[in-house]
């Protein structure tokens, strides 16, 4: 390596594996003795992290960690975070930015380039490598006039760039010579390699595609990786596929439109024996040993979207049922009695009123990273008292009991200065990331679970394996 090196990961569709060469490059680089950092300019996730500075994407989260460095809001200056199909709240530099989420999209990445080429000018200055994704692909041609995250980017950085399609969705030739030959040819010189994802089945199968591709545009495919579901790597997009309903624990989490974190339920894909699905109909409900409500972007909107479906109801049955129950913030919030805005900050509603408390939201945005303690608990939760774990609260509202509702079985405090509460068998905490933790995970499963620097290590061995090092170390030179 001559010089400070930037390598770009493009797509030629989401979903194609951006996010997880990305972070198996990055935990590459990083053993071999390089100082590593991730970026990737804009991101749109209702997934996000606690970091110092605020919030970033929690693909750019993991991408640090894969890179051994501290993350730092500049390796992912803008998070586009949907409250509705059409309104998405801007983080800029890990903070809500009102103005720019009330402007016409087509204006807001002017104003967005210059903070998005200072943090990369920054980290190219601070790092031997910087390794960079993008979104969605390249080759939007309505939208490369303000492509602020894709090939303007790779230019400003001057990267190796390489482009991964999905060959499972069939037509990846098609894929990766149109995507190439829709771009400028200022841009298309910077493509140094395609790599052939979510692959099955026996590889010689695919002479002469590779050759062919190759003498049509100048551009070698570099490797073909395989399938790979249970690489442990949270998916960023979406929910995860379900796993099929087995002899043991059933988990079901409610799967509502602006469901937040989902992330954090990676790790219990990986527990023996446990079944997790996703819940958009009532009869999923019915069938959970343990029912999860997640994080929520726009409760007052998912709220709605329960009653509308008839979720709610189902919901409730669970709760009276005395049957296992988590709600984790916004969930928690759900379960309560009235959801008060009076700064404008999220939207009022009203609550299931299953627990007696009421939550208002506050202007400012709470941000915290730390370790917490669980208090003494009881039923299915009591093998967590005196757990002790890492997690992360983001957060506008502020949830308080009712002092005047009297309920049985009582409210008893999980966690200090209103933070959580037990009611029976229902757990609701605000600290998200309880299932990252590996005290957590035997404690409540009896299961040693592969932790993330495995699943990190992981993926650099396979990228190693299928791609090689010659090739990786070429992008940097």
């Amino acid at each position: 390596m001559t010089r400070k090196a930037a390598v770009m990961i493009c797509g030629t569709t989401s979903g194609a594996g951006k996010s997880l060469l990305a972070t198996a490059m990055a935990r590459w680089y990083a053993r071999q003795g390089l100082s590593v950092a991730p970026f990737k300019a804009q991101n749109m996730s209702n997934n996000a992290r606690v970091v110092v500075g605020g919030e970033m994407g929690s693909a750019q989260y993991f991408q640090a960690l894969a890179a051994r460095c501290v993350p730092d809001v500049r390796m992912n200056p803008v998070l586009l975070k949907p409250e509705t199909d059409t309104q998405s709240q801007v983080i800029l530099l890990g903070q809500r930015n009102d103005r720019l989420s009330s402007m016409e999209w087509r204006q807001r990445s002017e104003h967005l380039w210059p903070t998005i080429r200072s943090c990369l000018d920054g980290l190219l200055a601070s790092y031997d490598v910087v390794v960079i994704e993008g979104a969605g692909s390249p080759a939007e041609i309505n939208l490369q006039s303000t492509d602020i995250v894709n090939m303007r980017v790779a230019e400003a950085a001057e990267a190796a760039t390489l482009l991964v399609c999905d060959i499972d969705r069939g037509g990846a030739f098609a894929h990766l010579y149109g995507t190439h030959q829709l771009l400028p040819e200022s841009q298309r010189a910077l493509i140094r390699g395609f790599v052939l994802n979510k692959f099955r089945g026996d590889e010689r199968l695919l002479a002469p595609g590779p050759d062919m591709l190759q003498s049509l545009t100048g551009v070698r495919t570099l490797g073909v990786l395989p399938m790979w579901r249970d690489h442990g790597l949270p998916e960023e997009d979406g929910v995860f596929d379900s796993q099929p309903s087995g002899s043991g624990l059933s988990i079901v989490v409610v799967a509502y439109p602006r469901i937040s974190n989902l992330d954090e339920f990676t790790p219990l894909r990986r527990v023996p024996g446990v079944s997790i699905s996703w819940a958009r109909q009532a009869q999923t409900i019915a069938g959970a040993d343990l029912l999860i409500l997640p994080g929520s972007k726009h409760v007052a909107e998912d709220l709605a979207w329960l009653r509308q479906t008839g979720l709610d109801t189902a919901i409730s049955a669970h709760v009276k049922a005395n049957k296992p129950m988590l709600a984790i913030c916004g969930g928690l919030q759900m379960l309560g009695h009235e959801l008060l805005d009076p700064h404008g900050a999220e939207g009022e509603g009203i609550g299931f009123g299953l627990l007696p408390y009421s939550t208002e939201y506050d202007a400012s945005k709470l941000y915290q990273h730390g370790s917490y303690t669980l208090s003494a608990l009881t039923g299915f939760w009591a093998r967590l008292s005196g757990v002790h774990f890492d997690g992360y609260e983001i957060r506008h509202g502020r949830t308080c009991p009712i002092p005047y509702v009297k309920q049985e079985p009582s409210l008893c405090p999980a966690l200090p200065a209103n933070g959580g509460w037990q009611c029976g068998e229902t757990l609701a905490l605000y600290t998200h990331g309880l299932f990252e933790n590996s005290a957590v995970m035997h404690a409540l499963f009896s299961e040693r679970t592969p932790t993330l620097d495995d699943t990190l290590n992981s993926l650099a061995g396979f990228v190693d394996a299928h791609i090689g090092s010659q090739a990786l170390l070429s992008l940097l030179r």
